[in-house]
């Protein structure tokens, strides 16, 4: 689907120099002088690069419909992880670069959001909060302030965050996987 340069909007997905690009920021600029135009910050779906382009409302670009499918999560075998399609039941396993350092967020049984483009994945989204034991924590120390004190603590998936006073080890928290950062107690 052809769009003008300034329909362009965060998250779009556009064809350009040969290569996938998700649009991350956009800002339209109206100099003194010219036309005016779009600045968009694109980031290469395939390896990551960024780039700053500018497009103006005369230039055509080619948006992309991502395929979006629902999978869940089966296994990990070390630099290999296992999905299922939930509507026809059939596995893919996507390298652990793929999915990076939030794979350590991925549980047996979880449903996550697996992009295709012409039946490759390209991309992987997880739940924005999960919940996790505390595996390792300081002991309260008497006389702390609770009033923006935070102490290190490990969670039996290994990573480390920063969580309240009050949290103790072998207690569930939740857990925003986006910034790795203590969100409050599980129920």
């Amino acid at each position: 689907m052809k769009i003008n340069g300034n329909e362009i909007r965060p998250g779009y997905v556009i064809e350009h120099k040969g290569g996938l690009w998700s649009a991350v920021k956009i800002q339209a600029v109206k100099p003194g002088k010219g036309g005016a135009f779009a600045q968009v910050e694109l980031k290469n779906l395939v390896d990551g690069t960024k780039l700053n382009e500018r497009f103006r409302a005369s230039e055509t670009v080619e948006r992309v419909r991502l395929e979006q499918k629902d999978h869940q999560f089966l296994y990990d075998t070390g630099d290999m992880l296992a999905f299922m399609n939930l509507e026809s039941y059939d596995q893919i396993e996507l390298q652990r670069e793929f999915v990076g350092d939030r794979a350590a967020f991925l549980q047996e049984g979880m449903t996550v959001v697996v992009e295709f483009y012409e039946e490759k994945p390209i991309g992987i989204s997880l739940p924005e909060q999960v919940t996790l034991e505390v595996s390792e924590t300081e002991p309260v120390v008497k006389g702390q302030t609770a009033a923006a004190s935070y102490k290190p603590a490990t969670l039996e998936n290994g990573l480390r965050t920063m969580v309240p006073p009050f949290v103790e080890v072998g207690e569930k928290i939740v857990v925003d996987t986006g910034e790795c950062a203590y969100v409050r107690r599980a129920d």
